[in-house]
C-alpha cells in the first residue's frame, strides 16, 4: 500500500481498574453520560497528555468514585483494543486491578451518577467489554 492510499484510525488511549475487595466485591459506577448512560462499568476514562495508564487508573478511580490508590498498588490486567469495544470509536484501554479492605469507602463524583460495591457473583450486565475485563482481572486473583 502507498502512503497516499494508507488509512491511518484515530486512537483514544483509556484506562480503567478493577476494584475488588477481600470479601469478593467489585465497584462500579453507574454511568451518566452517553454511550450506556445508566449502564453500570469500571471506573475508568482517558489517558491525559503527559499520563501514563497506571496514574491515570488511580486518578480516575478517585474523580469518579472517591476511592484513593497509590499507582504502584495497581496491577495491569491487559491491554484491551478490539475494534468494537466502543461505539464512539476505537477505543484502547489498559486494565488494572486493586484490592482494597472490606471498609473502603466509594463515592460517585466527576461523571459517575452512582458508586456500588457489588458481589463478583451477582452483577448487572456492565458496560463496552467491561464484563470480560472484570472475568480477566478475576482470573488473576
Amino acid at each position: 500500500m502507498s502512503a497516499s492510499t494508507e488509512k491511518f484510525e484515530a486512537l483514544r488511549y483509556t484506562a480503567d481498574v478493577i476494584v475488588v475487595t477481600t470479601d469478593d466485591r467489585v465497584l462500579l459506577i453507574e454511568r451518566g453520560w452517553d454511550p450506556h448512560k445508566g449502564a453500570w462499568a469500571l471506573p475508568g476514562g482517558h489517558v491525559d497528555p503527559g499520563e501514563t495508564s497506571r496514574t491515570a487508573a488511580a486518578r480516575e478511580l478517585r474523580e469518579e468514585a472517591g476511592v484513593a490508590v497509590d499507582p504502584t498498588h495497581l496491577h495491569q490486567v491487559g491491554v484491551f483494543d478490539d475494534p468494537g469495544r466502543d461505539p464512539r470509536g476505537r477505543y484502547i484501554t489498559a486494565a488494572y486491578l486493586a484490592v482494597v479492605p472490606e471498609d473502603t469507602v466509594a463515592t460517585a463524583g466527576d461523571d459517575a451518577v452512582r458508586a456500588a460495591w457489588f458481589n463478583v457473583n451477582d452483577l448487572p450486565a456492565l458496560a463496552f467489554d467491561h464484563a470480560s475485563i472484570l472475568d480477566a482481572a478475576l482470573a488473576r486473583i
